[in-house]
């Protein structure tokens, strides 16, 4: 499949082969290839020469991106258990992108476990969580969750017996990122871990949003669109940051306008197909939850806990099902559910538990979504680590 990356200023078909352009929109550019980031252009337009022309590992007719949500890196760094799960998880990435060879990864939220990241930067571990991805050469984007940059928590462990805990970076972690031992414990806001994805990876699509949806970060818009019409876009994929760790849980009222703007600006006739992630699932999703067993309408195969939704309702869903254009709302947060049940006009979906970090038991995997186009198609299945695939899923009927 070949596909272009394009730089601006802020089912099976019926062809041999659909090129398509991941567009940033209204940021800076990207490109797959190891040179920097070029700046910003100060027009609209797309790039379709030099460098920013790439060909993909296959070719086939429809654009995949694998979902990795909740990998939980860095959780109980200082016991023999956490960094073997981190070793798992990476395994389990591995495995569904060497079966899936998606086109695009999104990490839908808690790539870390901050609240357990006694080290100057968590950077470190969020760096670890890419790099399956970063190596086999594949671009991806982020989103933030709860864990992501929570406070750290004092382990109750560490003040047992003889009675002195581990207060040095050197010690849990063998090296200090900043040499001063009180940074350990201060976390890394989601600016810094933003920061230092975007300026240290050219494959990251990732950016912060606009300045006044603060303390909410990863608030973006990418466009998916036909190389044999670049003008004319196939899909757009929304991303909110949906609250947690360092502020409550929650897409504000500010994100809800923005994206009501953005998706006028964007897509003002709603002719485009719209896709949206964040991590924590908003209220609709507990009113749609399977009671017991997972029957039809819903697909999934996991259904072991209620939901655990944002905290307050700001307005974001009542924008998103009168828009007609939009066709499914993907979430993490819940490592127990991998259910999509309809909703209005639209699918709410659950991604799968893919990190060995985080609570559960469940057996690991990742939501993998396909699009493909004339007539559009949005389809999504689940990849589990020992490579069975299931609940399959058309999104776009």
């Amino acid at each position: 499949m070949n596909y272009n990356v394009i730089q601006p200023m802020d089912g099976n078909m019926p062809f041999t082969c659909l090129c398509l352009l991941l567009q940033l929109i209204l940021t800076v550019g990207f490109a797959r290839s190891a040179e920097q980031h070029e700046a910003p252009s100060t027009t609209f337009g797309l790039r379709t020469v030099g460098r920013n022309y790439v060909e993909g590992k296959q070719k086939r007719s429809s654009f995949k991106m694998a979902i990795f949500a909740d990998l939980h890196f860095g959780e109980n760094a200082w016991t023999r258990w956490g960094p073997h799960q981190d070793v798992k998880s990476i395994k389990v990435m591995s495995t569904v992108l060497d079966h899936e060879i998606p086109d695009f990864v999104v990490y839908l939220g808690d790539v870390i476990t901050a609240n357990n990241v006694a080290v100057g930067n968590a950077s470190l571990y969020w760096d670890q969580a890419l790099s399956p991805t970063r190596e086999r050469g594949i671009p991806w984007a982020t989103v933030f969750g709860n864990h992501d940059d929570a406070p750290f928590e004092w382990p109750l462990e560490w003040f047992s017996a003889p009675g002195i805990p581990h207060t040095s970076c050197n010690l849990l972690l063998k090296s200090s990122v900043s040499g001063e031992e009180d940074d350990c414990f201060r976390g890394t806001p989601r600016t810094e871990l933003m920061k230092n994805e975007i300026e240290n990876n050219t494959l990251s699509h990732s950016r912060n949003g606009p300045k006044e949806l603060w303390p909410s970060i990863s608030n973006y818009a990418l466009q998916v669109s036909s190389s044999q019409d670049p003008n004319t876009a196939v899909a757009l994929l929304y991303f909110l940051d949906s609250g947690g760790g360092s502020y409550p849980k929650v897409i504000s009222r500010a994100q809800a306008q923005w994206f009501k703007h953005k998706s006028q600006e964007l897509n003002p006739n709603s002719s485009v197909p719209e896709i949206i992630f964040w991590h924590v699932p908003n209220k609709a999703f507990k009113r749609v939850a399977p009671k017991r067993r997972i029957h039809k309408p819903c697909v999934g195969s996991i259904n072991k806990e209620g939901v655990d939704s944002q905290e307050a309702e700001m307005g974001i869903m009542k924008l998103l099902v009168k828009r007609s254009s939009v066709k499914a709302v993907f979430v993490g947060h819940n490592h127990g559910l991998d259910w999509c049940c309809p909703h209005e006009k639209l699918w709410l979906c659950f991604a799968r538990h893919t990190g060995y970090g985080g609570y559960g038991h469940w057996a690991r995997g990742a939501r993998i979504l396909e699009i493909t186009e004339q007539p559009f198609s949005l389809k999504s299945w689940i990849r589990m680590e020992c490579g069975h695939v299931h609940s399959e899923v058309l999104l776009s009927s």
